[in-house]
């Protein structure tokens, strides 16, 4: 039970690990990433509560469209990066904060359908959240450290890569995101 949740909590990570790579071209200090990880995993803890909440009758509707709406959260938040890019000097730190913490309600979209799921399964809400938390916060923590590592090789404006890298995502991933 325990390892089918383990699989379960990294497979649900893995938007906010990809999402996290993105970002990471921000150059965000390690203290701003530690609360970028933290913010995203709490919210991924908080989310299957949600669902077990919501029950049955919603989970239908958010699963059929979690992934559209993963992806136009991070296609329009990449397209802000982008349009922002050319209109302003580069950035040393992320400015806007509220944009980043904008994207954990799609991204825990599919949170929320999986507490559902696994409420009516039986699981215990209590074992769920920091299973689920933990992990997101551990994963998207490394995606920031390796979006970071990835931005100092590559010679470009980190807003406008981390933009581009956001709006190739939510193309490529669509309704899978």
């Amino acid at each position: 039970m325990i390892g089918s949740l383990l699989v379960l909590g990294f497979t649900l990570s893995l938007d906010n690990f990809r999402t996290a790579i993105g970002l990471g071209g921000l150059r965000l200090t390690w203290r701003r990433s530690v609360q970028v990880a933290l913010v995203f995993g709490l919210c991924d803890g908080l989310a299957p509560l949600v669902g077990i909440l919501i029950g049955l009758s919603w989970s239908e509707a958010i699963g059929s469209t979690a992934g559209y709406v993963g992806a136009i959260g991070l296609g329009l938040y990449g397209v802000y990066l982008i349009v922002r890019a050319w209109r302003t000097d580069a950035p040393e730190e992320l400015d806007r904060p509220w944009a980043v913490f904008g994207l954990i309600i799609p991204l825990s979209a599919d949170n929320v359908l999986a507490g559902t799921s696994l409420g009516l399964l039986g699981f215990s809400p209590w074992l769920v959240a920091p299973v689920f938390g933990a992990m997101t916060a551990v994963m998207a923590l490394i995606g920031l450290q390796l979006g970071r590592a990835a931005a100092g090789v590559i010679r470009i404006r980190p807003d406008l890569l981390t933009g581009v890298a956001l709006v190739v995502m939510a193309t490529v991933l669509g309704p899978h995101a």
